[in-house]
Protein backbone atom coordinates (compact mmCIF):
# COMPACT_ATOMS: atom_id res chain seq x y z
CA UNK A 1 0.00 0.00 0.00
CA UNK A 2 1.19 3.27 -0.85
CA UNK A 3 1.73 5.61 1.74
CA UNK A 4 -1.39 8.12 0.36
CA UNK A 5 -3.50 5.09 0.36
CA UNK A 6 -2.07 4.60 4.21
CA UNK A 7 -2.93 7.50 4.97
CA UNK A 8 -6.56 7.63 3.65
CA UNK A 9 -6.93 4.15 5.51
CA UNK A 10 -6.09 6.10 8.74
CA UNK A 11 -8.12 9.19 9.44
CA UNK A 12 -11.48 7.25 10.45
CA UNK A 13 -10.06 5.88 12.89
CA UNK A 14 -8.74 9.02 13.93
CA UNK A 15 -12.08 10.40 15.00
CA UNK A 16 -11.42 7.66 18.04
CA UNK A 17 -12.26 10.23 21.48
CA UNK A 18 -9.56 11.87 22.74
CA UNK A 19 -10.20 10.88 26.29
CA UNK A 20 -11.62 7.74 26.45
CA UNK A 21 -12.87 7.59 30.22
CA UNK A 22 -14.22 11.12 30.97
CA UNK A 23 -10.75 12.83 30.77
CA UNK A 24 -9.77 13.41 34.71
CA UNK A 25 -10.21 9.71 35.94
CA UNK A 26 -8.46 8.52 33.02
CA UNK A 27 -6.08 11.29 34.00
CA UNK A 28 -5.75 10.13 37.37
CA UNK A 29 -5.49 6.73 36.74
CA UNK A 30 -2.41 7.08 34.26
CA UNK A 31 -0.82 9.28 37.26
CA UNK A 32 -0.08 5.41 38.95
CA UNK A 33 2.42 4.40 36.03
CA UNK A 34 5.59 5.84 38.42
CA UNK A 35 9.47 5.77 37.61
CA UNK A 36 9.81 5.03 41.41
CA UNK A 37 7.90 1.84 41.20
CA UNK A 38 9.04 0.98 37.96
CA UNK A 39 12.62 1.09 38.55
CA UNK A 40 12.36 -0.87 42.03
CA UNK A 41 9.87 -3.37 39.81
CA UNK A 42 13.29 -3.62 37.43
CA UNK A 43 15.70 -4.15 40.35
CA UNK A 44 13.33 -6.93 41.59
CA UNK A 45 13.17 -8.68 37.99
CA UNK A 46 16.93 -8.30 36.98
CA UNK A 47 18.74 -8.97 40.34
CA UNK A 48 21.37 -11.82 40.93
CA UNK A 49 18.74 -13.66 42.49
CA UNK A 50 16.47 -14.18 39.79
CA UNK A 51 19.56 -15.87 38.36
CA UNK A 52 18.91 -14.29 34.84
CA UNK A 53 15.25 -15.36 34.20
CA UNK A 54 15.85 -18.37 31.93
CA UNK A 55 12.85 -20.57 31.52
CA UNK A 56 12.72 -23.82 33.97
CA UNK A 57 15.24 -22.93 36.15
CA UNK A 58 14.63 -21.33 40.04
CA UNK A 59 14.79 -17.88 38.29
CA UNK A 60 11.16 -18.80 36.49
CA UNK A 61 9.93 -20.48 39.77
CA UNK A 62 10.94 -16.61 41.40
CA UNK A 63 9.67 -14.36 38.40
CA UNK A 64 6.32 -16.36 38.19
CA UNK A 65 5.97 -16.36 41.98
CA UNK A 66 6.62 -12.08 41.76
CA UNK A 67 4.27 -11.27 38.93
CA UNK A 68 1.25 -13.39 40.47
CA UNK A 69 1.72 -11.78 44.01
CA UNK A 70 1.85 -8.47 42.01
CA UNK A 71 -1.23 -9.20 39.90
CA UNK A 72 -3.19 -10.43 42.71
CA UNK A 73 -1.93 -7.63 45.48
CA UNK A 74 -3.93 -5.50 42.45
CA UNK A 75 -7.16 -7.12 42.49
CA UNK A 76 -6.81 -8.30 39.02
CA UNK A 77 -8.08 -11.94 38.64
CA UNK A 78 -6.17 -15.15 37.50
CA UNK A 79 -6.44 -15.31 33.53
CA UNK A 80 -5.09 -18.73 32.55
CA UNK A 81 -8.50 -19.98 33.70
CA UNK A 82 -9.75 -22.43 36.21
CA UNK A 83 -8.99 -19.99 39.23
CA UNK A 84 -4.83 -20.38 37.75
CA UNK A 85 -2.14 -17.35 36.65
CA UNK A 86 -0.27 -19.69 34.90
CA UNK A 87 -0.34 -21.57 31.26
CA UNK A 88 1.95 -24.67 30.84
CA UNK A 89 4.28 -24.41 27.74
CA UNK A 90 6.31 -27.86 27.09
CA UNK A 91 9.52 -26.93 26.01
CA UNK A 92 12.22 -29.34 24.38
CA UNK A 93 15.71 -28.65 23.69
CA UNK A 94 17.68 -30.26 20.46
CA UNK A 95 21.45 -30.50 20.98
CA UNK A 96 22.63 -31.82 17.90
CA UNK A 97 25.71 -33.57 17.41
CA UNK A 98 29.03 -30.79 16.96
CA UNK A 99 30.80 -33.38 14.84
CA UNK A 100 28.22 -33.38 12.03
CA UNK A 101 29.19 -32.85 8.67
CA UNK A 102 27.39 -32.70 5.27
CA UNK A 103 28.45 -33.45 1.77
CA UNK A 104 27.54 -32.53 -2.01
CA UNK A 105 27.98 -34.34 -4.50
CA UNK A 106 27.49 -33.94 -8.41
CA UNK A 107 29.08 -33.97 -11.49
CA UNK A 108 31.52 -36.74 -10.73
CA UNK A 109 32.84 -34.89 -7.44
CA UNK A 110 31.96 -35.05 -4.34
CA UNK A 111 32.39 -31.75 -1.61
CA UNK A 112 32.83 -31.50 2.45
CA UNK A 113 30.81 -28.95 3.83
CA UNK A 114 31.72 -27.69 7.48
CA UNK A 115 29.45 -27.14 9.95
CA UNK A 116 28.99 -23.52 11.39
CA UNK A 117 31.75 -22.72 8.58
CA UNK A 118 29.46 -23.34 5.16
CA UNK A 119 26.49 -24.42 6.40
CA UNK A 120 24.31 -24.70 9.61
CA UNK A 121 21.63 -27.48 10.36
CA UNK A 122 18.54 -28.07 12.72
CA UNK A 123 15.62 -30.80 12.66
CA UNK A 124 12.57 -28.63 12.00
CA UNK A 125 10.35 -31.21 14.97
CA UNK A 126 11.33 -32.85 17.31
CA UNK A 127 13.22 -36.21 16.54
CA UNK A 128 16.49 -38.21 17.80
CA UNK A 129 17.72 -39.02 14.35
CA UNK A 130 17.51 -37.00 11.00
CA UNK A 131 18.89 -37.53 7.41
CA UNK A 132 19.01 -36.50 3.75
CA UNK A 133 20.26 -39.14 1.66
CA UNK A 134 21.45 -38.18 -1.95
CA UNK A 135 18.59 -35.27 -1.35
CA UNK A 136 17.87 -33.45 -5.03
CA UNK A 137 19.19 -29.42 -4.70
CA UNK A 138 16.33 -27.25 -6.74
CA UNK A 139 16.91 -23.42 -6.30
CA UNK A 140 13.56 -21.93 -5.92
CA UNK A 141 14.16 -18.07 -5.69
CA UNK A 142 12.84 -16.41 -2.43
CA UNK A 143 10.87 -19.32 -1.94
CA UNK A 144 7.42 -17.54 -1.18
CA UNK A 145 3.62 -18.14 -1.87
CA UNK A 146 1.49 -15.09 -1.68
CA UNK A 147 -1.87 -15.40 -3.14
CA UNK A 148 -2.52 -11.31 -2.22
CA UNK A 149 0.75 -10.47 -4.36
CA UNK A 150 0.26 -12.61 -7.24
CA UNK A 151 3.75 -14.99 -6.27
CA UNK A 152 3.92 -18.20 -5.98
CA UNK A 153 7.89 -19.65 -6.24
CA UNK A 154 6.54 -23.00 -6.03
CA UNK A 155 3.73 -23.49 -8.64
CA UNK A 156 4.32 -26.16 -10.79
CA UNK A 157 7.27 -27.14 -8.49
CA UNK A 158 7.14 -31.00 -7.46
CA UNK A 159 10.14 -30.61 -4.38
CA UNK A 160 8.81 -33.75 -2.35
CA UNK A 161 12.17 -35.78 -1.49
CA UNK A 162 13.91 -32.42 -2.48
CA UNK A 163 16.63 -29.59 -0.72
CA UNK A 164 14.80 -26.12 -1.78
CA UNK A 165 17.85 -23.40 -1.52
CA UNK A 166 16.28 -19.72 -1.08
CA UNK A 167 17.28 -16.39 -0.63
CA UNK A 168 16.57 -14.59 2.49
CA UNK A 169 14.24 -11.35 2.58
CA UNK A 170 11.75 -10.88 -0.40
CA UNK A 171 12.31 -9.52 -3.53
CA UNK A 172 10.84 -5.90 -2.36
CA UNK A 173 14.19 -5.50 -0.70
CA UNK A 174 16.64 -5.61 -4.05
CA UNK A 175 13.47 -3.87 -6.45
CA UNK A 176 11.01 -1.63 -4.14
CA UNK A 177 8.53 -4.04 -5.62
CA UNK A 178 5.06 -2.74 -3.39
CA UNK A 179 3.69 -5.73 -3.81
CA UNK A 180 5.81 -7.11 -1.19
CA UNK A 181 5.88 -3.29 1.13
CA UNK A 182 8.92 -1.58 -1.07
CA UNK A 183 12.09 -2.53 0.82
CA UNK A 184 10.48 -2.90 4.12
CA UNK A 185 10.88 -6.95 5.18
CA UNK A 186 7.69 -8.76 5.32
CA UNK A 187 6.57 -11.76 6.37
CA UNK A 188 7.74 -13.75 3.84
CA UNK A 189 11.31 -12.69 4.09
CA UNK A 190 11.24 -13.98 7.29
CA UNK A 191 13.32 -17.29 7.49
CA UNK A 192 10.74 -18.75 9.56
CA UNK A 193 8.33 -18.37 6.78
CA UNK A 194 10.43 -19.99 4.47
CA UNK A 195 11.02 -22.86 6.46
CA UNK A 196 7.47 -23.14 6.94
CA UNK A 197 5.97 -22.89 3.40
CA UNK A 198 8.96 -25.27 2.79
CA UNK A 199 7.31 -27.84 4.78
CA UNK A 200 3.62 -27.47 3.54
CA UNK A 201 5.28 -27.96 -0.15
CA UNK A 202 6.67 -31.37 0.96
CA UNK A 203 10.66 -30.55 0.83
CA UNK A 204 12.76 -32.99 2.78
CA UNK A 205 15.05 -29.76 3.56
CA UNK A 206 15.44 -26.17 2.94
CA UNK A 207 18.45 -24.02 2.82
CA UNK A 208 18.20 -20.52 3.67
CA UNK A 209 20.84 -18.37 1.48
CA UNK A 210 22.96 -16.20 3.89
CA UNK A 211 23.66 -12.76 2.38
CA UNK A 212 24.65 -10.16 5.00
CA UNK A 213 22.26 -6.93 3.87
CA UNK A 214 19.54 -8.51 3.08
CA UNK A 215 19.65 -10.50 6.41
CA UNK A 216 20.73 -7.72 8.20
CA UNK A 217 23.23 -9.61 10.49
CA UNK A 218 26.87 -11.36 9.78
CA UNK A 219 27.25 -15.07 9.44
CA UNK A 220 28.44 -14.73 12.76
CA UNK A 221 25.10 -14.27 14.05
CA UNK A 222 23.78 -17.46 12.11
CA UNK A 223 26.58 -19.72 13.23
CA UNK A 224 26.52 -18.98 17.03
CA UNK A 225 22.65 -18.91 17.28
CA UNK A 226 21.83 -22.56 15.07
CA UNK A 227 24.71 -24.16 16.82
CA UNK A 228 24.12 -25.69 20.33
CA UNK A 229 20.88 -26.60 22.22
CA UNK A 230 17.66 -25.40 19.48
CA UNK A 231 14.41 -25.04 21.73
CA UNK A 232 11.51 -25.96 20.54
CA UNK A 233 7.71 -26.23 21.81
CA UNK A 234 6.56 -29.97 22.82
CA UNK A 235 3.80 -29.44 20.47
CA UNK A 236 6.47 -29.81 17.39
CA UNK A 237 7.35 -33.41 17.88
CA UNK A 238 5.90 -36.67 16.04
CA UNK A 239 5.95 -34.99 12.63
CA UNK A 240 5.29 -38.01 9.81
CA UNK A 241 7.82 -36.06 7.75
CA UNK A 242 10.29 -34.21 9.86
CA UNK A 243 12.28 -31.32 7.05
CA UNK A 244 15.75 -29.91 7.83
CA UNK A 245 16.33 -26.61 8.41
CA UNK A 246 19.43 -24.96 7.72
CA UNK A 247 21.82 -21.86 6.36
CA UNK A 248 24.23 -22.02 3.02
CA UNK A 249 26.82 -19.22 3.42
CA UNK A 250 27.45 -17.26 0.42
CA UNK A 251 30.59 -18.56 -0.69
CA UNK A 252 29.33 -21.64 -0.10
CA UNK A 253 26.27 -21.01 -2.27
CA UNK A 254 28.01 -19.55 -5.19
CA UNK A 255 30.64 -22.82 -5.23
CA UNK A 256 27.50 -24.43 -5.89
CA UNK A 257 26.27 -22.34 -8.66
CA UNK A 258 29.74 -22.67 -10.16
CA UNK A 259 29.64 -26.45 -10.22
CA UNK A 260 26.57 -25.97 -12.29
CA UNK A 261 27.96 -23.53 -14.54
CA UNK A 262 25.72 -20.57 -12.87
CA UNK A 263 25.71 -17.35 -12.00
CA UNK A 264 24.62 -16.95 -8.63
CA UNK A 265 24.36 -13.14 -9.07
CA UNK A 266 21.97 -13.64 -12.44
CA UNK A 267 20.13 -16.48 -10.53
CA UNK A 268 19.39 -13.61 -7.69
CA UNK A 269 18.11 -10.99 -9.76
CA UNK A 270 15.80 -13.15 -11.72
CA UNK A 271 14.16 -14.23 -9.01
CA UNK A 272 12.61 -10.75 -8.21
CA UNK A 273 10.67 -11.45 -11.57
CA UNK A 274 7.31 -12.62 -11.95
CA UNK A 275 8.50 -14.82 -14.90
CA UNK A 276 11.57 -16.72 -12.79
CA UNK A 277 11.52 -20.68 -12.93
CA UNK A 278 12.79 -22.64 -10.52
CA UNK A 279 16.15 -24.54 -11.35
CA UNK A 280 17.01 -27.93 -11.19
CA UNK A 281 20.44 -28.68 -10.21
CA UNK A 282 22.02 -31.77 -11.02
CA UNK A 283 23.72 -31.51 -7.38
CA UNK A 284 22.78 -33.43 -4.23
CA UNK A 285 22.73 -32.89 -0.31
CA UNK A 286 23.36 -35.59 2.59
CA UNK A 287 23.68 -34.70 5.89
CA UNK A 288 22.91 -36.44 9.32
CA UNK A 289 21.22 -34.66 12.49
CA UNK A 290 21.89 -36.86 15.68
CA UNK A 291 20.01 -34.69 18.18
CA UNK A 292 19.99 -35.47 22.32
CA UNK A 293 16.46 -34.33 23.72
CA UNK A 294 15.31 -33.28 27.00
CA UNK A 295 12.06 -31.81 27.89
CA UNK A 296 10.91 -29.17 30.25
CA UNK A 297 7.72 -27.12 31.21
CA UNK A 298 7.36 -23.42 31.55
CA UNK A 299 4.73 -21.12 31.94
CA UNK A 300 2.98 -18.22 30.85
CA UNK A 301 1.47 -15.99 33.47
CA UNK A 302 -1.59 -14.40 32.67
CA UNK A 303 -3.38 -11.71 34.53
CA UNK A 304 -7.53 -10.13 33.69
CA UNK A 305 -9.30 -6.86 34.40
CA UNK A 306 -13.14 -8.18 33.48
CA UNK A 307 -14.80 -6.20 31.04
CA UNK A 308 -17.86 -4.78 32.05
CA UNK A 309 -20.39 -4.95 29.68
CA UNK A 310 -18.47 -7.17 27.09
CA UNK A 311 -16.07 -9.47 28.55
CA UNK A 312 -15.47 -11.89 25.55
CA UNK A 313 -14.13 -8.77 23.90
CA UNK A 314 -10.43 -8.12 24.90
CA UNK A 315 -7.57 -5.99 24.42
CA UNK A 316 -3.93 -7.72 25.40
CA UNK A 317 -0.81 -6.36 26.83
CA UNK A 318 1.91 -8.77 26.81
CA UNK A 319 5.72 -8.99 27.31
CA UNK A 320 8.23 -11.45 27.75
CA UNK A 321 9.35 -11.98 31.05
CA UNK A 322 12.41 -14.81 30.71
CA UNK A 323 16.18 -13.94 29.65
CA UNK A 324 19.49 -16.47 28.64
CA UNK A 325 19.82 -17.29 32.33
CA UNK A 326 23.54 -18.03 33.74
CA UNK A 327 26.63 -19.05 32.08
CA UNK A 328 29.04 -21.21 34.34
CA UNK A 329 31.40 -21.33 31.62
CA UNK A 330 32.09 -17.37 32.11
CA UNK A 331 34.64 -15.73 33.68
CA UNK A 332 33.65 -12.86 36.04
CA UNK A 333 29.69 -11.86 35.72
CA UNK A 334 27.84 -15.19 34.65
CA UNK A 335 24.20 -14.13 34.98
CA UNK A 336 22.68 -12.34 31.93
CA UNK A 337 20.32 -9.94 34.02
CA UNK A 338 18.30 -9.20 31.19
CA UNK A 339 17.55 -5.52 33.03
CA UNK A 340 16.26 -3.86 29.77
CA UNK A 341 15.43 -7.11 28.12
CA UNK A 342 13.62 -7.24 29.07
CA UNK A 343 12.59 -6.73 33.01
CA UNK A 344 11.32 -3.17 31.51
CA UNK A 345 8.56 -4.62 29.46
CA UNK A 346 7.52 -7.21 32.47
CA UNK A 347 7.57 -4.15 35.25
CA UNK A 348 5.70 -2.02 32.45
CA UNK A 349 2.69 -5.15 32.48
CA UNK A 350 2.06 -4.62 36.37
CA UNK A 351 2.50 -0.66 36.12
CA UNK A 352 -0.58 -0.60 33.30
CA UNK A 353 -2.49 -3.53 35.75
CA UNK A 354 -2.22 -0.89 38.45
CA UNK A 355 -3.17 2.13 36.30
CA UNK A 356 -6.20 0.16 35.14
CA UNK A 357 -7.44 -0.81 38.68
CA UNK A 358 -7.06 2.45 39.71
CA UNK A 359 -9.71 3.94 37.35
CA UNK A 360 -13.42 3.88 39.03
CA UNK A 361 -14.97 1.62 36.89
CA UNK A 362 -13.48 -1.39 34.57
CA UNK A 363 -13.61 -0.53 30.96
CA UNK A 364 -15.95 -1.58 28.61
CA UNK A 365 -14.19 -4.91 27.37
CA UNK A 366 -11.83 -6.94 29.21
CA UNK A 367 -7.96 -6.22 29.25
CA UNK A 368 -5.66 -9.30 29.70
CA UNK A 369 -1.86 -9.12 30.46
CA UNK A 370 0.53 -11.74 29.49
CA UNK A 371 3.58 -12.32 30.84
CA UNK A 372 5.43 -14.70 28.09
CA UNK A 373 8.03 -17.06 28.42
CA UNK A 374 10.77 -18.40 26.14
CA UNK A 375 11.13 -15.55 23.53
CA UNK A 376 14.37 -15.79 23.70
CA UNK A 377 14.34 -18.84 22.52
CA UNK A 378 12.14 -18.06 19.29
CA UNK A 379 8.97 -16.57 20.39
CA UNK A 380 7.84 -19.99 21.91
CA UNK A 381 5.47 -18.83 25.15
CA UNK A 382 4.02 -16.43 22.59
CA UNK A 383 3.74 -19.06 19.92
CA UNK A 384 2.34 -21.51 22.60
CA UNK A 385 -0.76 -18.88 23.45
CA UNK A 386 -1.17 -18.17 19.68
CA UNK A 387 -2.43 -21.64 18.78
CA UNK A 388 -3.92 -22.35 22.54
CA UNK A 389 -5.30 -19.27 23.73
CA UNK A 390 -7.48 -18.87 26.82
CA UNK A 391 -9.13 -16.03 25.51
CA UNK A 392 -10.39 -16.68 21.97
CA UNK A 393 -8.42 -14.51 19.30
CA UNK A 394 -11.24 -13.65 17.38
CA UNK A 395 -12.37 -11.57 20.18
CA UNK A 396 -8.98 -9.95 20.55
CA UNK A 397 -9.97 -6.30 19.65
CA UNK A 398 -5.73 -6.29 19.40
CA UNK A 399 -2.12 -6.87 20.72
CA UNK A 400 -0.27 -4.40 22.29
CA UNK A 401 3.68 -5.58 23.11
CA UNK A 402 6.48 -3.79 25.70
CA UNK A 403 10.01 -5.21 24.67
CA UNK A 404 12.56 -2.77 26.03
CA UNK A 405 11.61 0.33 27.82
CA UNK A 406 13.11 3.81 27.20
CA UNK A 407 15.89 4.09 29.56
CA UNK A 408 17.10 7.49 28.38
CA UNK A 409 14.80 10.63 29.19
CA UNK A 410 11.68 11.56 27.71
CA UNK A 411 11.32 11.73 23.94
CA UNK A 412 9.43 14.44 21.66
CA UNK A 413 8.41 10.90 19.77
CA UNK A 414 7.69 7.58 20.41
CA UNK A 415 9.11 4.52 17.92
CA UNK A 416 6.77 2.63 15.93
CA UNK A 417 7.97 -0.83 14.58
CA UNK A 418 6.20 -1.96 11.93
CA UNK A 419 4.37 1.47 11.21
CA UNK A 420 2.27 1.29 8.50
CA UNK A 421 0.69 -2.31 8.98
CA UNK A 422 -2.67 -2.07 10.16
CA UNK A 423 -4.93 0.67 11.60
CA UNK A 424 -3.47 0.46 15.38
CA UNK A 425 -1.23 3.29 13.93
CA UNK A 426 -4.24 5.53 13.72
CA UNK A 427 -5.09 4.91 17.58
CA UNK A 428 -1.21 5.38 18.97
CA UNK A 429 -1.05 8.86 16.73
CA UNK A 430 -4.74 10.34 18.38
CA UNK A 431 -3.38 9.17 21.98
CA UNK A 432 0.03 10.67 21.04
CA UNK A 433 -1.37 13.67 19.35
CA UNK A 434 -3.45 14.86 22.23
CA UNK A 435 -0.09 14.40 24.71
CA UNK A 436 1.64 16.59 21.97
CA UNK A 437 3.84 13.97 20.93
CA UNK A 438 4.71 12.22 17.52
CA UNK A 439 5.16 9.11 15.47
CA UNK A 440 8.59 7.98 14.10
CA UNK A 441 8.38 4.93 11.84
CA UNK A 442 11.13 2.30 12.08
CA UNK A 443 14.56 3.78 10.38
CA UNK A 444 15.30 0.46 9.50
CA UNK A 445 12.09 -1.35 8.29
CA UNK A 446 14.24 -3.83 5.69
CA UNK A 447 15.81 -5.30 8.85
CA UNK A 448 12.28 -7.11 9.75
CA UNK A 449 12.43 -6.23 13.30
CA UNK A 450 8.75 -6.50 13.39
CA UNK A 451 8.98 -10.14 13.04
CA UNK A 452 11.43 -10.65 15.66
CA UNK A 453 8.82 -10.18 19.20
CA UNK A 454 6.35 -11.77 20.65
CA UNK A 455 3.40 -9.81 19.32
CA UNK A 456 4.21 -11.31 15.65
CA UNK A 457 2.71 -14.81 17.00
CA UNK A 458 -0.58 -12.77 17.27
CA UNK A 459 -0.13 -11.09 14.44
CA UNK A 460 -0.13 -14.34 12.78
CA UNK A 461 -3.26 -15.47 14.18
CA UNK A 462 -5.08 -12.24 12.62
CA UNK A 463 -4.32 -9.80 16.01
CA UNK A 464 -3.83 -6.70 14.70
CA UNK A 465 -0.46 -5.67 16.98
CA UNK A 466 1.07 -2.79 17.81
CA UNK A 467 4.77 -2.80 19.03
CA UNK A 468 6.26 0.89 20.42
CA UNK A 469 10.35 1.37 20.91
CA UNK A 470 11.71 4.47 21.94
CA UNK A 471 12.07 7.62 20.75
CA UNK A 472 14.92 9.46 19.19
CA UNK A 473 14.31 13.18 19.39
CA UNK A 474 15.58 13.46 22.93
CA UNK A 475 13.72 16.79 24.43
CA UNK A 476 17.09 17.84 26.47
CA UNK A 477 20.08 16.81 24.07
CA UNK A 478 18.27 15.85 20.64
CA UNK A 479 18.24 13.49 18.05
CA UNK A 480 22.21 12.90 17.93
CA UNK A 481 22.65 12.11 21.58
CA UNK A 482 20.15 9.71 21.63
CA UNK A 483 20.80 7.99 18.71
CA UNK A 484 24.45 7.58 20.02
CA UNK A 485 23.03 6.55 23.44
CA UNK A 486 20.63 3.40 21.79
CA UNK A 487 23.60 2.30 19.69
CA UNK A 488 26.39 2.18 22.41
CA UNK A 489 23.99 -0.24 25.04
CA UNK A 490 23.22 -2.34 22.09
CA UNK A 491 26.87 -3.16 20.80
CA UNK A 492 28.34 -3.32 24.64
CA UNK A 493 25.38 -4.95 26.73
CA UNK A 494 22.16 -6.02 24.23
CA UNK A 495 22.53 -9.93 25.32
CA UNK A 496 25.18 -9.41 27.99
CA UNK A 497 25.89 -9.99 31.38
CA UNK A 498 26.23 -6.14 31.55
CA UNK A 499 22.37 -5.61 30.54
CA UNK A 500 21.82 -5.11 34.96
CA UNK A 501 19.65 -1.76 36.12
CA UNK A 502 21.50 1.44 36.46
CA UNK A 503 20.20 4.38 38.84
CA UNK A 504 21.51 6.47 36.49
CA UNK A 505 18.60 5.31 34.23
CA UNK A 506 16.18 8.24 33.60
CA UNK A 507 12.93 6.33 33.35
CA UNK A 508 10.49 9.51 33.24
CA UNK A 509 10.72 8.40 29.14
CA UNK A 510 9.10 5.00 29.41
CA UNK A 511 7.20 5.99 32.32
CA UNK A 512 5.55 8.31 29.08
CA UNK A 513 5.50 5.98 26.79
CA UNK A 514 3.51 3.39 29.35
CA UNK A 515 0.84 6.26 29.56
CA UNK A 516 0.30 6.28 26.08
CA UNK A 517 0.07 2.94 25.65
CA UNK A 518 -2.45 3.00 28.88
CA UNK A 519 -3.98 5.27 27.06
CA UNK A 520 -4.41 3.52 23.61
CA UNK A 521 -5.91 0.35 25.38
CA UNK A 522 -7.92 2.18 27.31
CA UNK A 523 -9.61 4.07 24.17
CA UNK A 524 -9.89 0.60 22.68
CA UNK A 525 -11.43 -1.18 25.70
CA UNK A 526 -14.26 1.60 25.87
CA UNK A 527 -14.75 1.82 22.09
CA UNK A 528 -16.62 -0.33 19.69
CA UNK A 529 -13.35 -0.28 16.80
CA UNK A 530 -12.29 -3.62 15.49
CA UNK A 531 -9.18 -2.62 14.33
CA UNK A 532 -7.30 -4.51 10.71
CA UNK A 533 -4.77 -4.94 9.00
CA UNK A 534 -4.16 -2.77 5.92
CA UNK A 535 -5.33 -4.00 2.67
CA UNK A 536 -2.63 -6.22 0.72
CA UNK A 537 -1.21 -7.28 4.57
CA UNK A 538 0.04 -11.05 4.37
CA UNK A 539 -2.12 -10.94 8.20
CA UNK A 540 -5.86 -9.32 6.75
CA UNK A 541 -7.29 -12.51 5.15
CA UNK A 542 -6.65 -14.31 8.96
CA UNK A 543 -8.29 -11.57 10.65
CA UNK A 544 -11.64 -11.36 8.30
CA UNK A 545 -11.89 -14.66 8.28
CA UNK A 546 -11.92 -14.86 12.36
CA UNK A 547 -13.91 -12.28 12.57
CA UNK A 548 -16.48 -13.39 10.46
CA UNK A 549 -16.63 -16.44 12.80
CA UNK A 550 -16.86 -14.23 15.92
CA UNK A 551 -19.59 -14.64 18.55
CA UNK A 552 -20.53 -11.23 20.20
Amino acid sequence: MNSTLRRMALLPMLLLPACADGGEQSAVAEERIDAGSLAQAIRDLSADSMGGRAPSTVGEDRTVAWLTDRFEELGLEPGAGSDSWTQDVSLVSLAADPGAGATVRGHGTVHALRHGDDYVAVAGSVVPRLRLDDSPLVFAGYGIVAPEAGWDDYAGLDVRGRTVIVLVNDPGYATGDERFDGRAMTYYGRWTYKYEEAARQGAAGVMVVHQEEPASYPWAVVRSGWSGKQFMLGSEGGEADPIVQGWLSESTTRAIFEREGLDFDSLAAAATQDDFQPVHLDQRLSLELRNEIRQSVSRNVIARIPGRSRPEEHVIYMGHWDHLGTDPTLEGDSIYNGALDNATGTAALVELAGAFMALPKSPERSIVFIALTAEEQGLLGSRHYAMNPVWPLRNAVAAINVDGLNIFGPTRDVGVVGYGRSEMDSVLAAAADDRGRTLRPDDEPEKGGFFRSDHFEFARHGVPALYVGAGLDDLRYGEDWARARHKEYAAEHYHEPSDEYDPAWNLEGAVEDLRLLFDVGLRLANGSEWPNWFEGSEFRAVRDSSRTTSVR
